[in-house]
């Protein structure tokens, strides 16, 4: 038919499979050129105007050349990424992906599965996927599990499931209104802030977090929780769950499990353990034991895309009583109706998390799994801790730095130093230092506030970092705070 036929039938496939194939070949090069050449790139520079304007372009009307349109994102996108691939990007905390599993997600793609469900290769995958994420963190294979977008998510899924089983009505079906007495979930005041988010999403609010005091290593203090509790009941509240942190997000601090499933066993209490950060210590040979307990307890949240290092983004919700779990998110209306046969046949992933529509983000994790082994995800773990504490022994070493923090795991906080500065100056300096690193490409740390004095923060969940790119980072520090501070 004529091109300019409006009755024509159309499909996005492209006209010409040999041009197509083609520039597909030219992106798997150019990819393999962009990670294996990462340490010879700066880690992140500042976009310029024309990078801000390209992406203020009006929408495209007519057809366009893709070609043209990939060389536009080579010059625009790439250059300009948050540079969390590379070397010395330990800011907040990134895993550092790995080009396997950024090819299974473009296999995933052209799958092109839909995950809520269906009687396909591409769940049981995922089910296997699944199953091997309990046997790393000791879960039960009878426990239930979702994948999510990442630990915010996965999080709210295990609240979700805390708050029906414990509310003492059907939540489902009545809603938080009709809760007899106000519940109560406790957490260390060192807890991530989606564990706050959750409990507003969930039309429970804030208020019915009781953040516990942490002691000076940054742990929940079990003896404030017991005694927070004992308080909340007669005041005639409902406590219900704590939250028990794996892996601080500001210092990497691992709470007292153990102590705190007794205590939530004498109490009759829900126990979650936000894992998303030191959960996977379960596979790391000279680390496992700082985890131990963890599979204790009733609901865990993990991250993949941190320390099994998956292209962003893979989370994880692990129930230890599927029905608790499932009760608290199937609906099969018409339209979803179960079947014995067919494609809709069989159990619906999307029965235990909030998402239907979801993608093959199982095939990433599997594809590496199955080219490194777990025992070697689990050696890198060991490696970054071991290099932590490397980079805590040249600030302690070194009087113009101060360590902030026990390290406990691979989050080292510490600050540059000078005579007679109050706290103010000594935040504006290593404020200073932490910017000029990121925009000189030099390294990537973020920074925070510990107990009200401000740091540099490296988070060290990177494959391709090695030793001497954390004595370069104290080197520049030393360099940037000398060159700040005799200035003023």
């Amino acid at each position: 038919m004529p091109a300019n036929d409006h009755n024509a039938e159309e499909t996005l496939d492209p006209q010409d499979w040999g041009k197509a194939a083609a520039l597909a070949h030219r992106m798997i090069d150019d990819a393999i050129t962009h990670v294996s050449n990462v340490r010879d790139r700066p880690v992140w520079k500042p976009m310029p105007d024309s990078v801000r304007a390209f992406f203020k372009a009006p929408l495209p009307q007519a057809q366009g050349d893709v070609t043209e349109a990939y060389e536009a994102l080579t010059e625009n996108l790439f250059p300009y990424s948050m540079g969390n691939i590379h070397p010395r990007f330990w800011g907040w905390y990134m895993g550092s992906s790995n080009f396997t599993g950024a090819l299974a997600d473009f296999l995933a793609a052209i799958e092109g599965s839909n995950l809520g469900g269906g009687n396909t290769a591409a769940s049981e995958l995922d089910r296997q996927v699944v199953s091997w994420l309990k046997s790393m963190t000791d879960f039960p294979a009878s426990a239930s599990e979702t994948l999510t977008s990442g630990g915010s998510m996965a999080n709210l899924v295990c609240l979700t499931v805390a708050r029906n089983v414990k509310a003492g009505i059907d939540v489902r079906a009545e809603g938080v209104m009709t809760l007899p007495k106000p519940l109560r979930f406790y957490a260390s005041d060192q807890a991530h802030s989606c564990i706050q988010k959750g409990l507003e999403i969930l039309g429970l609010g804030a208020k019915s977090l009781h953040l516990i005091a942490s002691k000076p290593d940054f742990t929940m203090d079990v003896a404030v929780l017991e005694a927070a509790i004992a308080a909340d009941k007669a005041k005639g509240l409902e406590p219900v769950c704590v939250v028990a942190t794996a892996g601080t997000t500001n210092t990497g601090a691992i709470d007292d499990i153990k102590t705190i499933a007794e205590i939530c066993g004498r109490n009759k209490l829900w126990m979650h353990v936000d894992g998303c950060i030191g959960a996977l210590l379960k596979i790391a040979p000279a680390n496992k034991f700082k985890v131990d307990g963890i599979e204790l307890a009733d609901s865990l949240s993990l991250d993949p895309h941190k320390w099994l290092h998956a292209p962003f983004e893979v989370g994880c919700a692990l129930v230890k009583d599927a029905k608790q779990h499932r009760d608290s998110f199937a609906l099969h209306p018409a339209y979803l109706e179960e079947k014995q046969r067919g494609i809709g046949s069989g159990e619906f992933l999307a029965d235990y998390s909030l998402e239907l529509s979801r993608n093959l983000k199982a095939l990433k994790v599997w594809l590496s799994l199955k080219e490194n082994g777990v025992e070697k995800f689990g050696r890198l773990i060991d490696q970054n801790i071991a290099q932590a504490k490397y980079l805590t022994g040249l600030v302690n070493v070194e009087p113009r730095l101060e360590l902030m923090a026990p390290t406990s795991i691979n989050i080292v906080c510490f600050r540059y130093v000078f005579a007679g500065a109050d706290e103010m100056q000594l935040k504006t300096v290593n404020s200073e230092i932490m910017l000029r690193l990121q925009e000189q490409g030099i390294a990537a740390p973020s920074d925070t506030t510990i107990n009200g004095r401000h740091c540099i923060r490296a988070a060290i969940t990177n494959h391709r970092t090695k030793q001497e790119d954390l004595t370069l980072l104290v080197e520049e520090v030393l360099r940037l705070g000398g060159e700040l501070t005799s200035k003023s």
